[in-house]
């Protein structure tokens, strides 16, 4: 017979494997809720994410094919079994949630023969970011090692999360001082060709993007390029 901790160590090292991949990140987290699912033999696994300005927590990713599940309504900070997770930082285990009257999907749960849950915060930095959803069909009892594990892989989920997070603000600060670049150097031509002033310029430019309906840095790149063209010919 398979030792459990072999599996749940294999697992973890999958996940790690998936981590550092050049995979993006909804194909991360699909392969996370995937990995996770077959090694707690999970009816449904789901990982939920916070919405900050909602404040409500949105299914980003399931192994699920249940079209009803996955449709299900975002669930608010505080509220049912989840939003209770992701609140107070703390792990649940619920013995049966079909009988439970915190969870507030007992109607989906009746109609998927869902039973038993363990749910964990996503959390980083000590900032829950959501959380991990593992269901099973028939009634489980979750031992302390269970919950360590899916612990780990929220928690690695959660840092992937973070990471994505960081390296999409990066790119648009980057992006943002690409822009300003060019946009300077279109004004400062601008300011040459028609003797204009640096604020007749940059709305010159600005009017320009909004009539041709491209972005300033389009119109920055067109002045440049014309510029350097008659400069040529």
């Amino acid at each position: 017979m398979e030792n459990p901790n072999n599996r749940h160590l294999e697992a973890l090292l999958k996940i790690a494997k998936a981590i550092t991949s050049d995979l993006y990140i909804d194909d991360i987290l699909r392969l996370i809720v995937t990995i996770t699912a077959e090694v707690m033999n999970s009816k449904i696994c789901s990982l939920m994410l916070l919405d900050e300005k909602k404040q409500e927590l949105v299914i980003r990713a399931t192994q699920s094919v249940s079209q009803e599940y996955n449709k299900k309504p975002n669930i608010k900070l505080g509220q049912g079994i989840t939003g209770r997770v992701a609140k107070e930082n703390c792990p649940v285990v619920v013995g049966d949630v079909k009988k439970d009257e915190r969870y507030i999907n007992r109607r989906i749960a009746e109609k998927e023969s869902l039973c038993s849950l363990l749910s964990v915060p996503l959390c980083v930095k000590g900032k829950v970011i959501g959380v991990l959803n593992s269901y099973t069909s028939t009634s489980h009892r979750f031992t302390e090692r269970e919950i360590k594990v899916l612990t780990t892989v929220a928690n690695q989920a959660a840092i992937v999360i973070e990471n994505a997070g960081l390296m999409v603000q990066t790119r648009v600060i980057k992006e943002e001082l690409e822009t300003r670049k060019y946009v300077d150097r279109a004004k400062g031509l601008l300011m040459k060709q028609k003797g204009c002033s640096e604020e007749e310029a940059f709305r010159y430019i600005q009017k320009a993007s909004m009539d041709n309906r491209k972005t300033m840095r389009e119109i920055a790149e067109a002045i440049i390029i014309t510029s350097e063209l008659g400069q040529k010919i």
